[in-house]
């Protein structure tokens, strides 16, 4: 495919240069001063932002609370005048103020008075939000009890979070959770954080720290007729610190400790946890600006320790199972049915040589897997994380503003994907040059990552297997060794023996076969992980991916030029650039794999009944090259009575398959994972003597209970897969019925708000799974010679073959068309002003999934039906002293994914902390802790241990009141 970066570069230069031009005009220079105090106790007040309206020249208070703003524009225009916890000023000026202007402003205790921009691409009170929508101020998150402000997203309404990694969290809101969510947006400064090779969002790695979020605003629910593809269950907007608005040095240090009371196979005691950042901002005469934010941080990640089996269908009635494939534990995935042994001429000959022939028939058809290793052994723990995040501004005038942003991150830590993948040493990096005003703005920006040492966990431990000895020779021996014990317990030849004799035939054959095998801890063993941890895929377990993504956006308001309508309209263009060099896609050397979207989109709005009922629609299109095109509207409205405001929408989204949907090519140990584009069917035959992955596996249970392979008994639960089983992939659609209450009561003291959702997708995109034989598998023979090419290959589908380029599983992405998926759900949320400064909030989230896939298909709606969060402080208990304690809690649910499938237990959480304000160095002290009752638990199937993490905090701030 051709390459277009080049010519997406030509046009950015371009649109850039033409802007630019029509941002030019001047006006006189009026300079304004003044002095900002609070109104109640007279201090003066240090950072407050001063604004023109609807411009972008401003400046902030000095140390001294004094201002002075040159603004080049004619009478009159308004002061803007804003701080966090403070009631903004609107002031006008018709002229030249005469002398000095002072200004008293006001403590913010009333709630709902919150602006937020994300639910409609404008600026808007969040109470007359045509969607539900959450909000964390920099107060918020500066007294959140959590161990990071990102973690602390849990306890928004309508949040869904799991956990890979100590500092891998992932977002979803409405069902359909993942460990990489692909149906969720999240955005930083307006760029897309998604890794291009994954396609969604990478939590935190990359963000900006602590000390440099302004705000966040979550939405949950659809939004693509706004935001375009992959909006589909949410948004999150992360929004940074201007660097003209937020001036001064901030530093931040946290001295933390997890892994208390470790259980078996993790770490005996206590490990220390650090994390620190660095800002500094500066503007000079309030035109140029720049900011530098840097953090790093370290920790011993949480352990991946559950030993649950999932094969334990073919355990049949001995007393353990000889097949295990346990979650944490990576090698045992490599298996095969003993029973086939029998029919292999070098066994035959080996056995009769050592007078075992008559044993052949007495192999059992038992699934038997390799001895595997402890994901403790394979995956790097050394949880860190360092980040960049820098910005240079220039104020071209009063309209317009120029900015070049960097967003860099590196580390390492694990994510749960198909399988274990131990992240290591990655980097991933965005580079964004914006061209900004009141009324628009034009952006472009590219994300870059690099895998760095990243490998497979799981795929390193068979290496290390295969390594020492390789498959056939290690079968080999067990069937030998089983065999010679029975023997030895003096089972006559060709019968099977009691389950107590071939439960000790299969430990002896283990102890046999696994004599000299290389084991962790020695030289050996760490020779061989590193050996294969520096080979690429598929000869190693490493990545080599360096795939990159580019985007060009802008949209305008015309709400100065049109009064009778507010119209806005925008547009964007993507291109994927996959270079994963074989790794993970085809894209081997010749055949390079790029992928281009573009997308448009116009909205509407009117106020009308007297300014009562705000009606807003929207519209947008989108097309991926290699999908038809996809429209989405949404019509939404916000009727207000005083301070009750009722709000509906319907809207649609549609999410694109995913990079990794349209052009995976990766042998995953227990199934090739590939593309659902037509190419790579066609590549691998997947249809030709398959079966659904489903009915094999019902084939395995019945076999694995005594009946033989061969018995039409077991045959007939075979089901042929067919291409009408696997429609081609295309995108899916949701429609999303809202309807929301929010309201002030009680003097603005009571903040009530709720939000019912109704969901209904079509051409859901899901995945489904093959197995292929060798040759033809009758389900129901009809005569003697199918029932005998029947003994030959319906035998093999019992074992995954996993060797690269020999497999006979293939797991491919496709849509559920059967009929609908149906899921609905609500939230409810309460926040309470108390006397003396104590807030009291709540929320409680019901989601369900009313009808989903049929079986086969991947079912992994994977939230909990009810979850709830409560959350009690007080910022300023005395002048210095504040605290605050959140509450989680949430059902049990079903988790269901390409790596595991099980249930998800009930837990509850409770953060705590306590802050205390140092005014003489400018600095807060916080002691706190995550989980302070050590509760353990996990919260995706697969996923890791998670307990408690208890910290001591500094942060210095140079504008600190």
């Amino acid at each position: 495919m051709m390459k277009s970066t080049p010519n997406i570069k030509r046009v950015v230069l371009t649109l850039f240069f033409l802007v630019s031009i029509g941002t030019l005009p001047v006006f006189a220079q009026t300079i304004v001063s003044g002095l900002v105090t609070d109104a109640d106790t007279k201090e003066t007040l240090v950072g407050v932002n001063i604004l023109v309206k609807g411009k972008v020249i401003g400046t902030i208070t000095d140390l001294d609370g004094n201002f002075s703003l040159n603004v080049n524009q004619p009478f009159p225009f308004i002061l803007v005048f804003s701080m966090v916890g403070y009631q903004t000023i609107e002031l006008k000026l018709d002229s030249a103020p005469s002398e000095v202007l002072d200004i008293k402003m006001e403590e913010q205790f009333m709630l709902g008075q919150e602006v937020v921009v994300s639910a409609s691409r404008v600026e808007e009170n969040i109470l007359q939000s045509p969607v539900s929508i959450e909000k964390m101020d920099i107060l918020a998150i500066r007294d959140t009890p959590s161990d990071s402000y990102y973690k602390s997203i849990a306890n928004l309404k309508g949040v869904d979070v799991t956990s890979s990694s100590i500092n891998f969290q992932i977002i979803n809101a409405r069902g359909f959770n993942s460990t990489g969510n692909t149906r969720f947006v999240q955005l930083t400064d307006g760029m897309d954080t998604q890794a291009p090779a994954l396609n969604f969002p990478i939590g935190n790695l990359n963000g900006p720290s602590e000390l440099d979020v302004e705000s966040l605003e979550f939405i949950p629910g659809a939004a693509s007729a706004l935001y375009g593809p992959n909006a589909f269950n949410g948004i999150l907007l992360v929004n940074s610190k201007n660097a003209f608005e937020y001036q001064g040095l901030s530093a931040f240090y946290k001295q933390g400790f997890n892994h208390f009371n470790g259980r078996e196979g993790e770490p005996s005691s206590p490990k220390p946890m650090y994390e620190g950042s660095i800002r500094y901002a500066k503007a000079f005469n309030d035109k140029f600006a720049f900011k530098v934010n840097a953090s790093f941080m370290k920790a011993t990640d949480w352990y991946g320790t559950d030993q649950t089996d999932l094969n334990v269908a073919t355990q049949g009635d001995l007393p353990f199972n000889p097949g295990a494939n346990r979650i944490h534990v990576f090698g045992d995935e490599v298996s095969n049915n003993i029973g086939l042994l029998k029919n292999v001429g070098a066994i035959q000959q080996q056995a009769n040589a050592l007078g075992l022939g008559g044993y052949l028939n007495s192999l059992p058809d038992q699934l038997v897997s390799r001895t595997g290793y402890d994901e403790r052994f394979l995956v790097d723990y050394g949880a860190k994380n360092f980040k960049v995040n820098t910005g240079l501004y220039w104020r071209l005038n009063d309209r317009a503003e120029l900015s070049y942003s960097l967003n860099y991150g590196a580390g390492t830590s694990v994510y749960t994907g198909a399988q274990r993948y131990s992240l290591r040493n990655f980097e991933i990096s965005q580079h964004k040059l914006e061209l900004r005003g009141s009324n628009f703005f034009l952006r472009a920006y590219t994300t870059r990552e690099n895998s760095g040492e990243s490998y497979i966990a799981d795929l390193t431990g068979v290496n290390i297997n295969s390594m020492w000895k390789d498959n056939s020779s290690w079968f080999g021996g067990y069937g030998i060794a089983y065999m010679g014990a029975l023997a030895q317990q003096g089972v006559a030849p060709g019968q099977p023996g009691t389950s107590q004799q071939q439960a000790t035939a299969h430990q002896a054959a283990r102890d046999f076969a696994d004599t000299g095998r290389i084991m962790p801890g020695t030289p050996e063993f760490e020779n061989a992980s590193q050996e294969v941890r520096s080979n690429f895929i598929p000869q190693g377990s490493l990545f080599n991916d360096q795939s990159s993504m580019y985007m060009l956006e802008g949209q305008y308001d015309f709400s100065n030029e049109i009064e009778v309508i507010d119209l806005q309209v925008g547009g964007s263009y993507r291109v994927y650039d996959l270079n994963s060099n074989g790794t993970i896609f085809a894209d081997v050397e010749g055949n390079d794999i790029t992928i281009s979207e573009f997308g448009a989109y116009a909205q509407a709005g009117k106020r009308v009944l007297n300014d009562k009922l705000k009606l807003m629609a929207s519209l947008r299109y989108d097309k991926n090259e290699n999908f038809d095109g996809q429209f989405s509207p949404r019509v939404s409205g916000v009727f207000t009575e005083k301070n009750h405001n009722f709000r509906f929408a319907y809207q649609t989204g549609f999410r694109m398959p995913t990079t990794q949907g349209q052009h995976i090519d990766l042998n995953v140990v227990s199934a090739r994972l590939i593309g659902g584009l037509p190419y790579y069917r066609e590549k691998y035959d997947i249809f030709n003597n398959a079966f659904t992955l489903a009915s094999v596996e019902s084939y395995v249970e019945k076999v694995g209970s005594g009946v033989s392979p061969v018995s039409p008994e077991a045959t007939s639960l075979l089901v042929p897969a067919t291409e009408s089983d696997f429609p081609e992939l295309r995108p899916e659609q949701v429609q999303s019925f809202e309807v929301g209450y929010k309201s002030l009561l009680n003097n603005n003291n009571i903040m009530i708000d709720f939000a019912y959702y109704y969901n209904v997708y079509n051409d859901f995109i899901t995945q489904n799974a093959v197995r292929k034989a060798p040759g033809p598998v009758y389900p129901i023979p009809a005569n003697g010679d199918q029932l005998a090419i029947n003994a030959v290959n319906a035998p093999s589908l019992l074992t995954p073959v996993t060797t690269p380029g020999q497999e006979n599983t293939f797991q491919t992405y496709t849509n559920f068309t059967g009929s609908e998926v149906k899921a609905h759900g609500m939230a409810l949320g309460m926040t309470f002003n108390l006397p003396s400064n104590f807030t009291l909030s709540g929320n409680y989230n019901f989601n369900k999934l009313l009808t989903g896939p049929t079986e086969g298909f991947l079912n992994d709606f994977n939230t909990p039906e009810h979850k709830g969060n409560i959350t009690f402080g007080n910022r300023r208990i005395t002048k210095n002293l504040g605290f605050n304690v959140a509450m989680r809690s949430q059902s049990a649910f079903r988790w269901e994914s390409s790596f595991a499938r099980g249930e998800v237990p009930a837990v509850t959480t409770v953060d705590a902390q306590v802050s205390y304000k140092v005014s003489s160095m400018k600095s807060i002290f916080k002691l706190g802790g995550s989980n302070i009752t050590n509760n353990r638990y996990f919260l995706n199937f697969g996923g890791p241990t998670i307990g408690a993490i208890y910290y001591l905090s500094i942060t210095f701030d140079e504008l600190l009141r």
